[in-house]
């Protein structure tokens, strides 16, 4: 992938490409007129409105209903992403299937939750699962929960990047903004993970909740001492950089714990 800006991949060259990935699975997709409504109405259009315009652009043309179109999409995906990289580059391409999830599965939370995993081992479904979260609280903390433990590590990191209180470019979560703990066992049980992927978005996750939440912050951490892998000091270190960088005592105490 030449470099360019990223908005400017969502144009009819993708939607060419899209039409090739879904053709051999509804051979009677309508790839003509796909590639000229995305031709003839992105081009004013900023990324995210690029992103849901092509994700309209799904409903509109694959048949049938939301199952029926999701089923389609997800044959297209092809290989899993084998690193924690390359999801804007390689994979950027399924960032519309995940916007239609997003927009249209609302209603359908078994079928989006799996189309959400295929999404996400892939590019990411961090931004999908937020309005998942917001209808569904208890039932999707559970499911990023069972992620949380998956031996997937696309699959644990979603669990925390999905959940963070200020995701950039995402609407807040102002449920975990004005109350943090429902995410705490997620953490817990991440904060010892492999991954560095996955240490990062439990760090910033971390981060994120001590904005606002800096006591029970705090006791989060508190309770993870004396933090026995250096995966664990880690994502302390790293989730407390803005702490440390103000000069608290606590912080600088609980890295060198």
């Amino acid at each position: 992938m030449a470099y360019k800006k990223l908005k400017l991949w969502f144009d009819h060259e993708l939607a060419k490409l899209l039409s090739e990935k879904i053709a051999p699975h509804y051979p009677a997709f309508p790839a003509t007129v796909f590639v000229s409504t995305i031709r003839e109405n992105v081009d004013e259009l900023e990324l995210k409105d690029r992103v849901e315009f092509i994700a309209d652009a799904f409903a509109d043309y694959l048949p049938g209903n939301y199952e029926n179109q999701l089923a389609i999409l997800l044959k297209t995906v092809g290989p899993r992403n084998p690193d924690g990289t390359g999801m804007f580059t390689e994979f950027y391409w399924l960032m519309p299937m995940a916007k239609f999830i997003e927009k249209y599965g609302l209603e359908h939370f078994d079928l989006s939750v799996k189309g959400m995993e295929e999404v996400t081992r892939r590019n990411t479904a961090e931004y999908t699962i937020r309005p998942f979260i917001e209808r569904y609280p208890k039932k999707m903390l559970r499911q990023m929960l069972k992620w949380a433990k998956s031996d997937d590590f696309h699959l644990r990191r979603l669990a925390s990047e999905g959940g963070r209180p200020r995701l950039p470019w995402a609407p807040k979560l102002p449920q975990f903004i004005d109350e943090p703990a429902p995410l705490f066992p997620i953490l817990t049980q991440l904060r010892d993970d492999p991954e560095k992927y996955v240490q990062k978005s439990v760090a910033n996750c971390l981060n994120d909740i001590l904005k606002d939440n800096e006591e029970p912050g705090r006791e989060l951490v508190e309770s993870w001492l004396p933090a026995e892998s250096k995966e664990c000091r880690w994502i302390i270190k790293h989730g407390l950089r803005n702490q440390l960088k103000a000069g608290k005592d606590w912080a600088k105490e609980m890295v060198n714990y």
